[in-house]
């Protein structure tokens, strides 16, 4: 297996969606491409990557077509879509695996059929792919992993930590997992218990660390979580068994709830990676392809072209400036109900 290596791109997410749109071919060729995303665990996919991505291909290309399904965690059935895809004509395919293993067979159909494979957020490593985006997913779980060891030094914490990993099938879960354990490696905090949450299913992670409370107790300061979902599961495990004060605990994604629940002190950090970037593009590289462009890349992962992006760890300190003064994020959208407080209390208005 091939490492992975750090591409680090430090684009502002404004002006790398102002460069995809305004590089795009004058006259794109119509064409259609297929947006094949894994599950609904994660809210990101339906409320954020498939609008994001279909927005950024009407753009590019009025006349192309996005054929957009998602799993739902199946990975039979994502084979089934791509298959329907590729027989409704797809020329692009952009894929992100419900299966990593699994999901070599869809990409060696596709490119058997002519259809160009992108490899979206999680990558492949049995087939290679004509290319793969992402932000870079052992960065961030090493960068998580350190925000909360300087954390638990800043409390003078005594104890150890929970790894909360993701998917086993999911090649992206894995990166961050190596991430999250390089992060925490030489620091005081011994790791008592790991564990990879199925199809990164929040109830699975919940139930997990709700074992593992029951066998640590208070010998648990910390839990690394490699998405807000997990992150969001443990915390709810933590409240479920009456743990006070809570254990810091880590998220990625920067999902609403997670960012409500930084907000009011229950998650320490999560993972800013503007879905925008990725998915704008990715529609500018799909496009890219119906017209015969070559995209660049920053780097080869597994055997695959690559372009990866730097993330940015967000804690109550910065979570201000990095999604809310940025615009990522209204006030009003947020600081709703029992979380207005907090909001005020940080400056958020």
């Amino acid at each position: 297996m091939q490492k992975s290596k750090k591409f680090f791109a430090a684009v502002g997410a404004v002006a790398l969606v102002a460069v995809t749109i305004s590089t795009a071919p004058a006259h794109a060729a119509s064409g259609k491409i297929a947006f094949l995303m894994p599950d609904l665990a994660s809210t990101r996919y339906e409320q954020q990557d498939a609008p994001f991505f279909k927005a950024a291909v009407a753009k590019l290309c009025p006349t192309c077509e996005v054929l957009y399904q998602n799993a739902d965690s199946d990975a039979a059935k994502q084979q089934s879509q791509a298959d329907a895809a590729i027989t409704q004509g797809a020329k692009v395919l952009v894929l992100d695996a419900v299966d990593a293993k699994a999901a070599a067979s869809i990409v060696k159909t596709a490119q058997a059929a002519g259809v160009i494979v992108i490899t979206y957020d999680r990558p492949i490593i049995d087939a290679v792919a004509d290319f793969y985006i992402s932000f870079d997913n052992e960065y961030i779980g090493k960068a998580i992993a350190q925000s909360l060891v300087k954390g638990l030094d800043a409390k003078k914490a005594k104890g150890g930590i929970l790894v909360v990993g993701g998917s086993p099938t999911d090649n992206a879960a894995g990166l961050i997992k190596k991430g999250m354990l390089a992060g925490v490696a030489g620091s005081k905090y011994k790791v008592l218990a790991k564990f990879d949450t199925p199809a990164w299913d929040p109830a699975k992670a919940q139930a997990w660390v709700s074992g593992q409370i029951t066998q640590f107790g208070s010998k648990i300061v910390g839990i690394v979580a490699a998405n807000d979902g997990t992150g969001g599961g443990s915390i709810a495990a933590l409240k479920a068994a009456g743990v006070k004060p809570l254990p810091l605990v880590t998220g990625n994604d920067a999902e609403v709830a997670a960012i409500q629940r930084i907000i009011a002190g229950d998650q320490y950090n999560t993972i800013s990676k503007p879905i925008q970037i990725v998915a704008e593009g990715a529609a500018k590289i799909a496009v890219g392809y119906l017209n015969g462009t070559q995209p660049k890349s920053t780097g080869i992962l597994y055997k695959t072209k690559s372009q990866l992006f730097t993330p940015t760890v967000v804690t109550a300190k910065n979570i201000k400036a990095q999604l809310f003064d940025s615009g990522l994020y209204k006030a009003a959208d947020v600081c709703t109900g029992v979380y207005a407080a907090g909001c005020k209390k940080l400056g958020i208005k």
